[in-house]
């Protein structure tokens, strides 16, 4: 009787309203097994018209016996199902076969008062002489279909807590009012509190109350309607849609306060009422350490945890504002360590590295708490001071950061002494905003380090001139050159043993016609900066080797010419070969009698790589000199590592050897320590006889200063050198 269903299916064109015929004991037989059946039968003859049912049929359909018997069994169906009912008789009484119970699919009975049963049904065909019959035998299975959907329902819920209560997730379902009506075992993990102590509660237990008055305030603003800050916030938010998700704070039983996402989301009964509210929430503070990490690197430096460039700006910003507001001025100092790079290539990145975090803590010591230290990279340090009255004010504290900074600090084996150039603006007199004050405290550093190093100065608009003289020299220079403006002068040097002049060292020159004499420390790191001091060392390369082969000719005994080699030379290593080898060649200028001098400073830049460059120079013949030695990092420990002929010792320790026993014992330091691997040693800068004998008698090789002779041009260097020889006299005594 489904719409798929295979029942009996007789045509209806012949309706017989009595049993069929037989002896009267079958008949009766029949009779009492149909009646006696526990389930309803229904016999229907070929036609599909019912010639027999039993007391059990009558009250499964509501029918009497009388309104059933010479009725189509279609009565029976739900209209729906008729139509294909009547299509599947056919092919049932073609072919017709005992079905049993349960074997066929679950059916739809229609009973006399339209409502549908589900029924399940067996056919049994039975061949008679009167023909094909068909006995039906249908069951009610209302109460087992009931009973299969409770089973599913109750397995649907056990499955349905197993998994509430497997979820790490808190979960807390609530009434209309806000008490607790269900909790898993994860919301009494994550608040602390029991099961127990959580149903018929208020929900807002482990809410905080400013929370509450925070969303409370927003979902006012949003829909324009007050509500206060108690359970009518979880009943607003629950009743959006979607979802109402965010960041809220548990608080746990112990008063621990927990970072949680939470989702609220009303209950809906089946007419769509609210009855109730789930608050689905999720331990974050994992998640919220992670994004605080990651805010932090964002605005601060990632070796010494100061402030960087972006937080600095922030705060500069901030604090210009403040000033501002009270008419007040902030100061700004940018800090650069002299000879940084030295020591972080010399003795390693690891030992850099805690040399700056020593010094970022030393000047977070020195400062107030409404001041700020950055980093801004490198070695490069920031100090915001706000509240300042003028510059003298700040004198004391910065030298008390100078102090700070230069005071000895051992790092593992080494102990370091480093100085710092500093320089600083103020606000609003140097600058208005954090991008031109920044600026301008870089400018007065940069002075401050030109002029020495280990030195303060404050900015002034003079500062910015130098830019465009810069410009403006490279200029001029650049034209120089190419006019061949430019000459070479050279210095004689003379064997303290013997005092004979044993060679000379080339010094550039410029005269310019609109500014006259311009010295070399003023227009050389100009060359270095704009790139022109390859060609520029080249031709002085090229003019001190043709000047020193014509002198030695005319002379008639060999002098060494010294040369020197700018950093950006030494690095191009194959040019500065070449440019060695063409130079020696044209000028006919002997290997063994050219000396080219670098700085300290070239080697400790890329010790393995200059190590390599200067066996190539000895190679061709020609000598290496090390000059301003003892200026530079680590020098007497490096040293050792370099083929070198010759070190100059800085005329800065000369100068004060007869005033300062520090610089006398470094200089003798040197002498022994040179002559201790076969090395010369050179005094640069002698100006008296005091020097000339003190240098003397601690056995340095040669000297070169003022006291014999300044640089001369070189059709004068051969009325130098006999003067310069007679002065001394041929004993090498003082």
């Amino acid at each position: 009787m489904h719409e798929q269903a295979a029942t009996s299916a007789i045509p209806a064109d012949t309706i017989t309203a009595a049993p069929p015929s037989g002896t009267s004991a079958d008949e009766e037989r029949l009779r009492l097994v149909v009646e006696a059946a526990p389930s309803a039968m229904i016999m229907v003859n070929e036609h599909g018209v019912i010639v027999l049912v039993n007391s059990e049929c009558e009250r499964l359909f509501g029918y009497g016996r009388a309104e059933l018997l010479g009725q189509p069994i279609e009565m029976l169906i739900p209209q729906r199902f008729r139509a294909h009912h009547e299509r599947y008789r056919g092919a049932f009484l073609a072919s017709p076969d005992t079905r049993a119970m349960g074997a066929g699919r679950e059916l739809f009975g229609r009973r006399k008062d339209g409502d549908e049963v589900p029924i399940e049904i067996g056919l049994n065909p039975l061949r008679t002489d009167e023909g094909l019959f068909v006995l039906a035998s249908v069951i009610d299975i209302t109460e087992r279909l009931n009973a299969e959907r409770m089973a599913r329902v109750a397995q649907a819920n056990t499955l349905r807590l197993s998994i509430l209560d497997s979820l790490p997730f808190s979960i807390i379902a609530t009434d209309t009012d806000g008490l607790i009506l269900a909790v898993n075992p994860a919301a009494e993990r994550l608040t602390g509190y029991s099961k127990q102590e959580l149903i018929g509660r208020s929900s807002l237990i482990m809410h905080k109350v400013e929370e509450l008055e925070k969303r409370a305030a927003e979902l006012t603003q949003e829909s324009g309607h007050l509500v206060p800050a108690n359970f009518q916030v979880i009943v607003t938010s629950g009743s959006h849609n979607p979802v109402d998700e965010g960041e809220w704070t548990y608080v746990r039983k112990d008063g621990e306060q927990v970072p949680v996402n939470l989702a609220i989301t009303a209950l809906r009964d089946q007419a769509g009422q609210v009855n109730g509210f789930l608050k689905v929430a999720y331990d974050i503070t994992l998640r919220k350490r992670a994004e605080a990490y990651i805010q932090h690197l964002a605005h601060h430096d990632s070796l010494t945890g100061l402030p960087n460039r972006t937080l600095l700006l922030d705060r500069l910003q901030m604090a210009i504002r403040l000033a501002q507001r009270h008419g007040a001025r902030i100061a700004v100092l940018m800090i650069d360590l002299d000879q940084f790079k030295r020591i972080n290539d010399s003795l390693g990145h690891l030992v850099g590295d805690q040399l700056l975090l020593t010094v970022a803590k030393r000047l977070e010591a020195r400062v107030r708490k409404i001041d700020t230290v950055a980093r801004l990279g490198g070695d490069e340090f920031i100090v915001l001071l706000t509240e300042v009255v003028d510059c003298e004010s700040l004198v004391p504290l910065i030298g008390a950061l100078t102090r700070t900074i230069t005071t000895p600090m051992l790092l593992g084996e080494h102990e370091l002494v480093i100085t710092p150039s500093i320089g600083g603006c103020l606000y609003p007199d140097d600058g208005e905003d954090p991008i031109t004050l920044l600026k301008n405290a870089d400018v007065a550093m940069y002075y401050a380090k030109m002029t020495g190093r280990s030195n303060f100065k404050w900015f002034t608009q003079l500062m910015l001139r130098e830019p465009e003289e810069k410009l403006a020299l490279s200029t001029a220079l650049r034209r120089a050159i190419a006019r061949n403006e430019l000459d070479v002068h050279f210095q004689p040097v003379v064997s303290l043993k013997n005092g004979r002049v044993v060679g000379v060292e080339a010094l550039v020159r410029w005269s310019s016609d609109t500014d006259g004499p311009i010295p070399p420390d003023r227009f050389v790191p100009i060359a270095e900066e704009s790139g022109l001091i390859a060609e520029l060392g080249e031709r002085v390369l090229r003019t001190a080797c043709f000047h020193g082969a014509a002198v030695n000719r005319r002379l008639g005994r060999e002098l060494f010419v010294a040369v020197n080699v700018s950093p950006r030379q030494f690095h191009h290593h194959n040019n500065l070969i070449d440019t060695v080898k063409r130079a020696l060649k044209d000028s006919g200028l002997k290997p063994e009698y050219l000396e080219l001098e670098i700085t300290e400073g070239v080697l400790m830049e890329n010790p393995e790589g200059a190590i390599d460059m200067l066996r190539t120079i000895r190679e061709m013949g020609a000598a290496v000199v090390v000059d301003d030695f003892g200026t530079g990092y680590s020098s007497l420990s490096y040293l050792t590592r370099f083929p070198v002929d010759k070190i100059k010792i800085d005329r800065s320790f000369v100068r004060d050897l007869d005033i300062d026993a520090a610089d006398a014992a470094v200089i003798n330091a040197i002498i022994a320590m040179a002559h201790g691997l076969n090395i010369r040693a050179v005094a640069e800068g002698v100006e008296t006889q005091q020097q000339r004998r003190y240098l003397y008698g601690r056995g340095c090789d040669q000297a070169q200063g003022f006291l014999y002779s300044p640089g001369v041009p070189a059709d004068e260097l051969l009325a130098t050198i006999p003067q310069i020889e007679a002065m001394i006299g041929e004993s090498a005594q003082p």
